[in-house]
């Protein structure tokens, strides 16, 4: 019996060369980090912002390929189409994808071949948060979050009364091409605008040599009992190779907004966004099933070759209201509410509806932000929740639920001389509801706090501490699951009695930064009481070994680092280290 798991996380270190020609004397630009209401000066919390030509030089069609290349994030991808981002090795559940501060509101985290519902070609910056972003968006958040600031509500007047950017790529592998359009206008001097479009096209990817290993390919052709041979000159269409069938997609989608905007930096605006995706399944999305009859046809065999296509749709509806001043005690109040109609298909190769799932959500945030005095500053939040999910069909392993959830929150940083502290406190209840006979309801109480401080030794080198402590509510999937999960090849079995997941990380962080160079580093480490996993049984059903939902202890190290060299200022740096 395992009594405890050791995950070691690897040194993740980047070196970027920006040739960005700052003055000798001129400060950087300040980035504000707008998934998190304290971001001014909040510091103790890892935090990395992809913006700006970064940004544009590093976007691709997912969240998870387009921040893999962020110190401990990793992206669990299922083709070019699907990529979830993985932070210090948590995924699914424990990482949270948002859009403008309120939950992508999809069903990404049921299956590894399922989409993230945000294009991030429209968006203006995407902000991680890795550490204790549990106080600000829930339980679901306990490895972090992905928040893509998308801009289309507007916030504030554009300087002009049209501004915009028309964006095309093209890549000869797939005949891959992206057209997206940004436009950002104002009426008057209170009325703001914004429209964007997007469509992405391509076909099935070439690859170097074979889709299968050569583990695959041996235990297949032993379970034929058929030799196999080392070398070239197997029939034709024996094996596959070089091109990845499943691979191909097409989406496209936009949205239109708009917003009242005050004198005073108060804003109320809307915004209405539509996204339809359709991407091919990569290793195909079925498995053999036994049959009486000693005879199949051919012509059935060749209809059932290929792979399955996903189908999505989805509209969302969001509201962004700030007032500013509303009542003594309080200098800001944000109102945020998304609200999602998702559904998606999964197309067999004969082109039969095998699956269908939909996900009719809403999630709303109200934030309080009040200054106790000149240095104590402070945010209290209420955030609330409702999820109907359901799934029919083949792939339909996980029961209808409904969810709800409520939380609670206050995050706060005060500063003394010579160094600040922050802090904060959550309490959430999370209520699964399943509708099937014989499943019981669920219901978890989940609690989370942490306390960091940043010391300023200079002007240059910052050094920063983070404890904190969080509690993560089981999801649907490991509490309900029972049947086979064609994506991942396996039975997943739930278990109704697992507890809430806990755990204890200590973050370290230094920062060496100034107009020359941007070096920082962060030590990490995560101890977890009843973590959540699949582990194996041994057992074979419906062809398919056996996953059954445990807990065990678990911890999880590791060290981030990232460097960034100004060339532009190179020639100032004989001068600086003399000073």
């Amino acid at each position: 019996m395992i009594k405890k798991i050791s995950i070691v996380g690897g040194v993740a270190c980047s070196l970027v060369c920006s040739p960005v020609f700052a003055a000798e004397t001129g400060l950087l630009e300040e980035i504000k980090v707008i998934a998190h209401p304290l971001s001014e000066r909040s510091q103790a919390q890892s935090v990395s912002v992809l913006r700006g030509d970064e940004f544009e030089r590093r976007v691709t069609g997912s969240l998870g390929d387009t921040l893999s290349g962020e110190p401990g994030i990793q992206s669990s991808s299922f083709g070019v189409a699907v990529g979830r981002p993985v932070i210090h090795g948590l995924g699914g559940p424990r990482v949270k994808t948002t859009e403008d501060r309120i939950d992508s509101l999809d069903v990404s985290v049921t299956s590894s071949d399922h989409a993230v519902s945000i294009e991030p070609f429209i968006a203006n910056q995407i902000t991680v948060l890795k550490g204790a972003s549990t106080l600000l968006y829930g339980s679901g958040s306990i490895g972090g979050v992905v928040d893509v600031e998308t801009g289309r509500i507007p916030k504030q007047l554009p300087e002009s009364n049209l501004t915009g950017k028309v964006e095309a790529r093209y890549n000869d592998n797939g005949d891959a091409t992206t057209a997206a359009l940004r436009l950002d206008g104002k009426a008057g001097e209170k009325f703001a605008w914004h429209v964007d479009a997007f469509d992405r096209d391509s076909d099935n990817y070439d690859i170097p040599g074979f889709v299968e290993s050569e583990n695959q390919r041996l235990s297949e052709a032993e379970e034929e009992g058929e030799e196999h041979e080392e070398e070239e000159g197997h029939e034709e269409g024996e094996e596959e190779r070089d091109i990845l069938e499943g691979s191909e997609l097409a989406n496209k989608g936009g949205a239109i907004g708009f917003s009242i905007i005050g004198d005073d930096g108060a804003y109320t605006g809307f915004s209405v966004s539509t996204l339809d995706a359709d991407y091919g399944l990569v290793g195909g999305h079925g498995h053999e099933e036994e049959h009486d009859e000693e005879h199949e046809e051919e012509e059935h065999d060749e209809e059932e070759e290929g792979t399955g296509m996903l189908k999505m749709k989805q509209t969302r509806v969001d509201f962004d209201s700030k007032l500013i001043n509303p009542f003594r005690g309080v200098d800001e109040l944000t109102l945020r509410l998304g609200i999602n109609d998702y559904e998606h298909q999964e197309i067999e190769a004969n082109g039969e509806v095998g699956t269908r799932f939909d996900n009719q959500a809403w999630e709303g945030r109200i934030e309080f932000g009040h200054q106790l005095a000149e240095d104590f500053k402070g945010v209290f939040g209420l955030q609330f929740g409702e999820r109907k999910f359901s799934a029919i069909g083949e792939e339909a392993f996980v029961a209808p639920v409904k969810t709800d959830n409520a939380g609670i929150f206050w995050v706060g940083e005060r500063s003394f001389d010579g160094y600040d502290i922050e802090g904060g406190i959550r309490y959430e209840t999370v209520d699964h509801q399943p509708s099937e006979a014989g499943l019981a309801d669920t219901d978890f109480s989940t609690i989370s706090t942490s306390l960091g401080i940043v010391y300023p030794v200079n002007d240059v080198l910052s050094l920063a501490g983070l404890i904190d402590y969080s509690e993560r509510a089981p999801s649907i999937e490991e509490l309900y699951s029972n049947g086979p999960h064609l994506a991942t090849q396996s039975f997943e079995i739930g278990d109704v009695n697992l507890q809430e997941e806990a755990a204890l990380a200590f973050t370290g962080t230094a920062t060496l930064q100034s107009d020359l160079y941007d070096f920082s580093v962060s030590v990490y480490r995560m101890s977890f009481d009843d973590f959540i996993y699949q582990a194996s049984t041994g057992e074979i059903l419906d062809e398919f070994p056996v996953l059954v939902y445990r807990q065990e202890d678990a911890n999880f190290t590791g060290v981030d680092a990232k460097a960034i060299i100004h060339l532009g200022t190179l020639a100032a740096w004989p001068r600086a280290i003399l000073m």
